[in-house]
């Protein structure tokens, strides 16, 4: 079956408000809740290369003590470089020749990914090739595309289909890190990674083969623009993206808020460490991978919750709140060292208010400057990630070790960072926004 991008249409206004992807695609993948729900099974697929590096970690440091842990971090920084870094190059193909083909190169080389780490890596750099550059580049391909997949389908709940989609990357892991954990005990990190490799890739795959975008011309049936949502009637390409004020706004944004919860995510193990919790247990399982499974939950839910309310309220309001909570929360987890209990409830709350910002800046992208080239659009968009992981993976790891392996210092710059992304969105990024799509009318 062909990607719908390509296929020749040219339906009248009646036609546009019928059910045409289903007269182009079928029952099957025409139907937009299917679109919708082969893009949050990736999402499940990949999430694992991102949040479950934590859990590999202690079997890393074993396995090559003479390393620095800042060089083994590393691999975490190079993973998300690569998941971000060619992701516009990426999504400008998706949008250019469709989503199928890029899908399935993005499902060979995760696989290739954490098989090639687990059974042939011999050092430390051979794991910034599996895990940094392969797996990340096709985690990053397969996230760009089933995000901006999920744009295209939903213009009149944008913010939710972004945010249910998102969720799938960010409570995906919620479902296995406790299972890897296990495996990891069981099979040591090499097995473990070896093992989940394949069978992740071939979920991958069978996803691929069901997405495709819409029919050109599709709209969904009495399609309604939400109210508190401004939206552009215009399509604009990267190089009219990149002329455009709001966009470096939007970015800078995405870089400050995207900075302490990936701190988190890559840094737990350690992070726990600093905060003397590291032993502590949980009905007899380890603290970290039973934080990390609650977390990847509130994660998961932060993105439906705040995409939805953004499709009500709007998305700069929206930000502005969560940002401010977020930069309260890191702050918060400075003070609570020697309280496990406190680590466990403070910490789901931490991805709560942070989880949200891959649904609001994928579905503001859309928003500001038109879904036809969501791909490529927020594949730039989305390298704020890629920045943002130098500063969380290597950087806070470097800090941290300045301070005796203390991760305060690195938590008081990401709240400021957070705080003041809140001011940007509600008093620079909302008035510009509106004032550019008003005179657009």
């Amino acid at each position: 079956m062909a990607d719908a991008d390509t296929a020749t249409l040219n339906p009248s206004a009646e036609d546009a408000s019928a059910d045409l992807a289903k007269q182009v695609l079928g029952p099957i993948a025409g139907n937009r809740w299917v679109q919708l729900a082969a893009g949050v099974t990736a999402m499940i697929v990949i999430s694992n290369f991102q949040y479950a590096f934590t859990l590999f970690t202690p079997g890393l440091k074993t396995q090559f003590a003479s390393v620095p842990y800042s060089d083994i971090a590393l691999i975490y920084t190079l993973f998300i470089l690569f998941e971000t870094w060619p992701v516009p190059v990426a999504g400008f193909f998706i949008d250019k020749f469709g989503i199928r083909n890029l899908m399935l190169v993005g499902a060979v080389l995760i696989s290739l990914g954490w098989v090639g780490g687990g059974m042939f890596a011999t050092s430390v750099f051979d794991l910034y090739i599996y895990y940094g550059v392969l797996a990340g580049t096709g985690a990053g391909i397969i996230y760009i595309a089933t995000v901006a997949n999920a744009i295209k389908w939903f213009p009149d709940k944008r913010g939710l289909a972004a945010g249910l989609t998102a969720a799938g990357f960010g409570g995906g892991s919620a479902l296995t890190l406790i299972p890897i954990s296990s495996s990891i005990a069981t099979m040591g990190w090499a097995g473990a990674m070896t093992a989940w490799g394949i069978g992740q890739g071939v979920v991958a795959i069978v996803a691929a083969l069901i997405l495709s975008h819409p029919p050109k011309g599709w709209l969904p049936k009495d399609w309604v623009q939400p109210k508190a949502v401004a939206q552009t009637r215009k399509e604009f390409s990267a190089t009219q993206m990149l002329s455009q004020k709001e966009f470096y706004i939007m970015y800078a944004m995405f870089l400050m808020v995207c900075t302490g919860g990936l701190m988190t995510t890559g840094n737990m193990s350690q992070i726990a460490k600093s905060l003397n919790v590291f032993d502590a247990k949980v009905m007899g399982i380890a603290i970290v991978p039973f934080v990390a499974t609650l977390a990847g939950v509130t994660n998961a839910f932060a993105r439906i919750m705040w995409g939805g309310i953004s499709d009500r309220f709007g998305r700069e309001y929206t930000m502005a709140f969560a940002f401010a909570l977020e930069g309260v929360l890191i702050f918060l987890m400075t003070q609570i060292a020697g309280n496990p209990i406190a680590f466990m409830i403070l910490m789901p709350f931490v991805f709560l208010a942070w989880g949200e910002i891959y649904a609001l800046f994928s579905a503001i992208t859309g928003d500001v400057f038109g879904p036809k080239n969501a791909s490529g659009n927020y594949g730039i968009m989305y390298t704020a990630k890629g920045l943002a992981a130098i500063l969380a993976g290597w950087g806070a790891a470097a800090v941290a070790a300045m301070y005796a392996g203390s991760f305060s210092v690195p938590y008081y710059i990401a709240s400021g960072f957070d705080l003041a992304a809140a001011a940007l969105a509600l008093f620079v990024l909302r008035p510009m926004i509106r004032k550019r799509i008003a005179g657009e009318a």
